[in-house]
């Protein structure tokens, strides 16, 4: 069962992202207040749910959050500066954008640079403890999964809609074939996959 809260008394914000093994696309964070007994019995990390669950829940944290934040990094600036760094910064940014400033910040994972001014601590498989990560990792995937869907539509060999930019081998095959779009990290080295011989 999800913690509701690391500590009793302060306002914390939930963090997490998505997308930070693609080849395509954007990486998005988002930041989560809920309320200290916030509870649904689906909540948990976004990898763990179905897609229809995660779409359930969505609007069920958008409606009960105290505040919330969505923020995306393209693929150019994730060029640009790196994925880690660009994950960093869309974290920052959805912080910089909460309507209510929290006191601590839950950060999903073991490293995290600080915001200043505001205390925060790292939570190896955050989202699969904490409410408000678990929260913020749904936002993120499903905000993500809404953008990739809306741009496969002018590059349909690509198979967005279904692998959402992860290296699938198939999504791996058709971009060393057909070429990067202009979605694609270019700094992500593509190599061939591995494609298992079927026995005979």
């Amino acid at each position: 069962m999800l913690q509701s809260a690391f500590t009793p008394d302060l306002t914390e914000a939930g963090l997490d992202e998505a997308g930070r093994g693609c080849i395509a696309g954007p990486v998005v964070a988002a930041a989560v207040i809920l309320p200290k007994d916030f509870f649904h019995p689906l909540l948990n990390d976004s990898k763990q749910l179905t897609e229809k669950d995660r779409i359930l829940l969505r609007p069920v944290i958008e409606s009960a959050a105290l505040a919330y934040s969505v923020t995306f990094i393209d693929n150019h600036i994730i060029d640009e500066i790196n994925i880690l760094k660009a994950s960093f910064r869309a974290m920052h940014e959805c912080v910089d954008k909460l309507p209510l400033k929290p006191e601590l910040l839950l950060i999903d994972g073991n490293r995290f640079p600080a915001y200043f001014g505001i205390a925060h601590q790292c939570i190896v498989k955050g989202d699969s403890k904490f409410a408000s990560i678990a929260a913020a990792s749904i936002l993120a995937k499903t905000y993500r999964d809404d953008y990739m869907m809306q741009i496969a539509a002018d590059f349909p060999e690509y198979d967005w809609t279904t692998n959402k930019g992860y290296p699938t081998p198939a999504h791996k095959l058709i971009t060393m074939s057909k070429g990067h779009t202009p979605f694609h990290r270019i700094t992500f080295k593509i190599k061939e996959p591995k494609l298992r011989t079927p026995k005979v």
